[in-house]
């Protein structure tokens, strides 16, 4: 069976290109990058080069950026790091849940959370976050791309309006990173969270950009490792391929990889629009990542869809990998205020570098046959009379 997969969004498969340039560390550089003998000397080279390659790809210095075991760690390092009991924090009600739930955290340890609401489109409003300051407000945390439905955010206005009161501002770009360009000095931030997986590196690796002169309270304790900020033996290759892939990520955004992967994810959307009948976009009109598209079908479920489509052949998703399983429909498209029925009718296709046309034809074929015969056994669904 011909197997396509369009959840890039879920984690991304590991580029040839960033396995052979792990393969020496599992196996003849194994050195601990602590070392001051030959083999660990070879291991913090390694490191160190792949630190640069990581903040080459944020625009910021190599010594701002602290390597982690992914996103959720990078993202809690952001938070927990720079809040104290009775603080004030903004965030957003669309928040991926490594960032919703550590607010929610923040408040039953005495912290006050503001949820920002978003516009239809999946927007979060500057002015919202600016009316939402406080006195003792000491974080802004709204992420720079949306996890669901790719919907960028307006993060280097809401930089600003954290400089203008100095509170400290951090962005989950977790889903931005490969992507779109980032350049911390544009955003102006003082914490960017990026994930490995999400940007064809292994899973468990991660970074967290922290603004030099910015003093951040370490989360695990051990060892003086990541300049004291954060504790334990560097994962080398896994931070080898982190490295690897923002080096890859970094050509392909400079080379316009980005406009020719928009182009097939228009290509896919607009084709399953014109395809059939009660179908949307979640998100249209805002600006998104060139990857992501997230539809919704009347009159059928999106978990049923997604398993027939994967009984075809066809890898998407429903929303984000952390919350498969749960029974209510996304936060994120409920706090766009879909109805909870449309909500749950909703898939998410996300494209990765190793899409080809053939996939995109493969996914325009099957998409709109496979909603027809989900359709046809609905009790919900009824036909419209023939004229």
């Amino acid at each position: 069976m011909r197997r396509v997969y369009l959840d890039n969004n879920a984690t991304t498969p590991l580029l040839p290109e960033v396995f052979e340039a792990m393969r020496p560390f599992y196996l003849e550089q194994f050195g601990n990058a602590s070392s001051i003998h030959h083999h660990g000397q070879h291991a913090r080279a390694a490191v160190e080069k792949a630190r640069a390659s990581v903040a080459a790809l944020l625009n910021s210095r190599p010594a701002e950026i602290v390597f982690t075991s992914g996103g959720t760690e990078a993202d809690n390092l952001g938070i927990f790091g720079l809040v104290q009991r009775g603080d004030h924090v903004i965030t957003s009600t669309i928040e991926h849940s490594a960032v919703m739930n550590s607010c929610k955290r923040l408040e039953q340890m005495g912290c006050e959370v503001t949820f920002v609401p978003v516009n239809s489109r999946g927007e979060i409003g500057p002015d919202d976050v600016r009316g939402a300051l406080r006195p003792n407000t000491r974080l802004i945390s709204v992420m720079m791309a949306n996890n669901e439905t790719g919907v960028i955010q307006p993060v280097e206005e809401i930089g600003s309006i954290a400089q203008e009161a100095d509170v400290f501002f951090h962005t989950d770009a977790v889903q931005a990173a490969g992507k779109i360009t980032i350049d911390v000095q544009k955003i102006a931030c003082d914490a960017l969270t990026i994930s490995g997986h999400k940007i064809h590196a292994p899973q468990g690796t991660g970074a967290l950009f922290i603004k030099k002169g910015t003093l951040i309270q370490p989360q695990i304790y051990g060892g003086s490792h990541e300049r004291q900020r954060r504790a334990g033996t560097e994962n080398v290759p896994g931070i080898v391929g982190l490295g690897k892939a923002a080096e890859i990520a970094k050509h392909w955004l400079e080379s316009g990889g980005a406009a020719v992967m928009s182009a097939m994810r228009d290509r896919l959307q607009d084709s399953i629009l014109s395809a059939m009948e009660d179908v949307g976009v979640n998100g249209l009109g805002a600006p998104r990542v060139p990857n992501t598209t997230n539809l919704w079908f009347d009159h059928i479920e999106g978990e049923a869809l997604v398993i027939a489509l994967d009984l075809k052949g066809l890898a998407v998703s429903s929303g984000a990998a952390c919350s498969s399983g749960a029974i209510e429909p996304s936060h994120v498209l409920l706090a766009m205020g879909l109805p909870h029925q449309r909500a749950r009718a909703s898939i998410r296709l996300s494209l990765g570098k190793q899409t080809t046309r053939e996939d995109i034809d493969f996914a325009i074929k099957v998409i709109p046959e496979t909603v027809a015969r989900l359709r046809e056994i609905s009790p919900a669904y009824q036909k419209q009379p023939v004229c």
